[in-house]
């Protein structure tokens, strides 16, 4: 009898110490989980706090721009990116303990979206655009790319136009989502540095489109001449769109002038942000309206073709 009672109560201290650490070791994960949450949450926030102060001082910037005139070139602040700088000061909550201070460094630049072909030129009031498709015809014939995929991109802006008409959802709202108009990825990936998507359309500004884009959209100027074009704007910006014709060696009256300017509206900007080994970006468009300037859209990610539109702050 003394041998079952010694048995049981050693079986009953062994489950006993058995449930003790079961307890110890899962308050000690809820407590580990605890604090990674939280360190997750802080750097989230460390995150978001530095990348809305960078939209605020592209915004900034721009709101300056505007001030100065109505014309845009690639000589002005706004067009000189901002160069990887070190921001740990300005994050460090407890500043006597260097030590522990997370290494930052943000960086960014600001682009104008009118230097860029608009996908949505395509259309005017519901049918192709001639003048816009001859456009995008040389670009294509420029990159390689077979002319039955600008067909079946026109066909899909004309559908997508219709569809926002009569309110549906899911529309392409940055250039890398053109493969959802149905263009596969490489030519998706050869067209990123000269296409774009605005929401409305817009006229292509002289003074910041790339050469490949002003060969793409000013009928009977060669690749050459665009170069040529764009190094004499380097020296001196055109300060009309009359001047940017002209140097270019066409005739105003054999053009539709109102697709071409020298200021713009729409402008995108990109911040990068280092915090130790996590790297954030963050891409915005931005509207700018006389000196008001709003944010359309913002898409925070770890990569930077891949993300999601983040809500608007």
């Amino acid at each position: 009898m003394t041998r079952r009672a010694s048995g049981a109560a050693l079986i009953t201290a062994m489950l006993t110490v058995a449930l003790v650490a079961s307890l110890a070791a899962s308050a000690l994960w809820q407590q580990w989980r605890s604090v990674e949450v939280e360190t997750a949450e802080r750097t989230r926030m460390q995150f978001s706090w530095v990348l809305n102060g960078a939209l605020d001082w592209a915004r900034l910037i721009l709101r300056e721009a505007a001030k100065s005139g109505a014309v845009d070139h690639l000589s002005q602040p706004w067009a000189v990116p901002l160069q990887e700088a070190r921001l740990s000061s300005f994050l460090a909550v407890d500043k006597s303990q260097p030590d522990e201070v997370l290494d930052a460094f943000l960086s960014g630049a600001i682009s104008d979206e009118q230097g860029l072909l608009n996908v949505n030129n395509l259309v005017l009031a519901g049918a192709r655009s001639d003048p816009d498709y001859a456009c995008f015809q040389r670009l294509f014939a420029y990159l390689g790319l077979p002319q039955q995929q600008l067909d079946g991109l026109l066909q899909a802006v004309l559908d997508q136009q219709s569809a926002r008409s009569a309110g549906a959802p899911l529309q392409p709202v940055w250039p890398e989502q053109l493969v959802w108009l149905g263009l596969p990825q490489r030519s998706v990936q050869l067209l990123l540095p000269f296409v774009t998507i605005l929401p409305q359309r817009s006229p292509l500004n002289l003074n910041t489109a790339p050469a490949e884009v002003l060969y793409a959209s000013l009928p009977g100027v060669s690749l050459a001449q665009a170069r040529a074009l764009v190094l004499q704007r380097q020296r001196a910006h055109f300060d009309s769109v009359q001047a940017g014709i002209a140097a270019a060696g066409l005739q105003a009256a054999a053009l539709k002038t109102d697709a071409y300017s020298v200021g713009s509206r729409y402008f995108r900007v990109r911040g990068r942000l280092r915090i130790g080994g996590q790297v954030v970006q963050e891409i915005s468009l931005l509207e700018r309206t006389g000196i008001d300037v709003r944010v359309l859209w913002r898409r925070r990610t770890a990569d930077p073709v891949q993300g999601l539109v983040a809500p608007l702050q």
